[in-house]
């Protein structure tokens, strides 16, 4: 017969939360839980007639659980009680009877966690005195902080100007199908759309204040760091619901608050969730003067967590790089029959192009440098004729395998290995024959050679940003670019776009030119050269005032302004 300790065990491993990799009980999840009132782990728990009748008191019909006594138990060292030393054979650093690597209840603590921060401030100059609301002590404050708000002051924007505004566009579904910008609190106006569009957003993209104290984050001085935890927390964690089973967030962030988002994060989305760091080169060293200790901070970080990151779509990226010299052979005459073709080598092709005998000879007159610039050139030109050789792998298909056998006995014959994707393989003595071709893209209307996009961004560039859209913000504004590139490697058109720190309105800008659905929040208030500026210059309303990217496609369309 089974022990009640036993029967307890069996039921809690049933939750994956309250296990680790060997399979033990992680004692802090479980206490976590109790002290949350999990439904789920209240659920197991009541499913045990021994353990309801241990754990739960009936009155009138209902079950109330005794949490406290099921917290003792849980901490008592007879529950979870190991019968071999304790050390195991593991050398790390512990908490307890655990490695802390084994550990997954690594949680952020900061004064007022447990409360809600309303962040009311409108002005980058404001130091505003917040008030920290108590989930628990202060719930009627926060139940009627948090309702939904009536949105007035509707304005609608068209590429003939302002119109009037007599019902909202829907889709059958009856969820609305306009791009929307609302003024105010975006704590509050975040709850406001969370009815409609919960479940609803494709991408969230936010650019907070990064707390460096030379920002707009002005709160509270004494307690700022908590402060800024406390913001962000009651925040991300509405954002969380709003994001649809495939959505993603992207969170841009400095080095000072880094590390604390990442662990506030892995809390609200779960560790498991997490997708990447990105690290992007924001400014260059020009001129630049000792103020600080240290190294000259360079980069920023994008942290990217999915709703249900198995779910999340990414759509591949690239970015342009030099010519790659391994690609170093050319099939001179390409639109013959393939067992007449004619391969050199690139060097000495264009080398003959130029005039000269030989590549050696073509470098002594130019230099090294400038004679493979122009090799650069010609590869990209003709790059479906350049080529490189691949060895082919012992675990390649049984074709391939074949080709290669097949060919290194027929020396210089070019064996075709077809393919149900019509791209045939090519293998010459033994290789494969890559053509250039697969390494060349279009990017923002360039040919140019590409290699698949890491998670370090040093392309793009951030000089000279200050006017674009036709709105000036010497501080924080972002390339249209980098946002061009967020949105094409998560959305499709007619995706939901949100931005809640919607500042110069560069994600509007861009969503609205790329065809995706996007809600813009803003409470800063930056005048005339605010988001409505901008986005009406996206749409034509006013002309010549801020000039469309070249690389982004415009679309006609309307937006929504709202004050909140």
């Amino acid at each position: 017969m089974k022990s009640f300790n036993d029967t307890l065990t069996e039921l809690l491993k049933k939750d994956s939360r309250f296990v680790d990799e060997n399979n033990e009980l992680i004692r802090a999840e479980i206490i976590n839980g109790a002290l949350k009132i999990d439904k789920d782990l209240i659920s197991i728990l009541l499913s045990n007639k021994e353990i309801k009748d241990k754990f739960f008191i009936e009155i009138k019909g209902h079950w109330i659980f005794e949490m406290n006594k099921f917290i003792d138990y849980i901490q008592d060292k007879n529950f979870l009680n190991d019968s071999y030393t304790k050390y195991k054979n593991k050398i790390g650093l512990s908490i307890g009877d655990k490695l802390l690597k084994e550990k997954r209840e690594v949680a952020l603590s900061f004064p007022f966690k447990d409360c809600i921060l309303e962040g009311g401030q409108t002005k980058e100059e404001d130091k505003r005195k917040e008030i920290f609301f108590n989930e628990i002590l202060a719930q009627d404050e926060i139940d009627r902080l948090l309702e939904p708000k009536v949105l007035t002051n509707f304005k609608r924007y068209t590429p003939k100007g302002e119109e009037k505004v007599n019902e909202l566009k829907r889709d059958e579904k009856g969820i609305i199908k306009e791009n929307l910008i609302i003024k105010g609190n975006n704590l509050l106006a975040l709850h406001s759309i969370k009815k409609q569009f919960q479940g609803k957003i494709k991408l969230i993209y936010i650019d907070p204040p990064y707390n460096t104290g030379n920002d707009s984050f002005g709160y509270n001085d004494n307690f700022n760091h908590s402060t800024w935890l406390t913001f962000m927390k009651n925040r991300l964690e509405v954002a969380k619901e709003l994001l649809s089973e495939k959505g993603a967030i992207f969170v841009q962030i400095s080095d000072r608050e880094i590390a604390y988002l990442h662990i506030l994060m892995d809390e609200i989305f779960t560790r498991e969730q997490f997708i990447n760091k990105i690290c992007i080169k924001v400014r260059a060293p020009t001129g630049f003067k000792i103020v600080n200790r240290g190294l000259f901070e360079s980069a920023e970080y994008i942290l990217i967590y999915g709703k249900k990151k198995d779910n999340w779509e990414y759509i591949p990226q690239y970015e342009s790089c030099e010519y790659d010299e391994n690609y170093k052979f050319i099939v001179v005459n390409k639109e013959s029959l393939i067992k007449d073709w004619k391969i050199e080598s690139i060097s000495e092709y264009v080398s003959k192009k130029l005039g000269f005998k030989s590549s050696k000879e073509a470098i002594k007159k130019f230099g090294k440098s400038i004679f493979m610039s122009e090799v650069g050139k010609e590869a990209l030109e003709n790059c479906s004729k350049v080529f490189r050789f691949t060895a082919i792998n012992n675990d390649a298909g049984k074709e391939t395998l074949k080709a290669k056998a097949e060919s290194l006995e027929k020396k210089d014959k070019i064996v075709i290995v077809e393919r149900e994707n019509k791209r045939n393989r090519l293998v010459l003595n033994g290789e494969i024959m890559t053509f250039y071709e697969s390494k060349v893209r279009e990017l923002d209307g360039i040919k140019t050679p590409t290699n698949l996009l890491t998670n370090i961004w040093t392309d793009i560039a951030w000089e000279g940003i200050a006017k674009e859209g036709g709105v000036i913000l010497n501080k924080g504004k972002k390339p249209e670019r980098l946002i061009k590139r967020i949105v094409e490697m998560s959305t499709n058109k007619g995706d939901i776009v949100l931005d809640y720190h919607f500042g110069s309105g560069t994600t509007g800008a861009v969503a609205h030119k790329m065809g995706r659905q996007y809600i813009g929040i803003e409470q800063i208030n930056y005048e005339e050269n605010g988001s409505v500026k901008r986005l009406k210059s996206v749409i034509g309303v006013e002309k010549d005032k801020g000039k469309l990217s070249p690389t982004i496609e415009e679309l006609e369309g309307w937006w929504r302004f709202r004050l909140l």
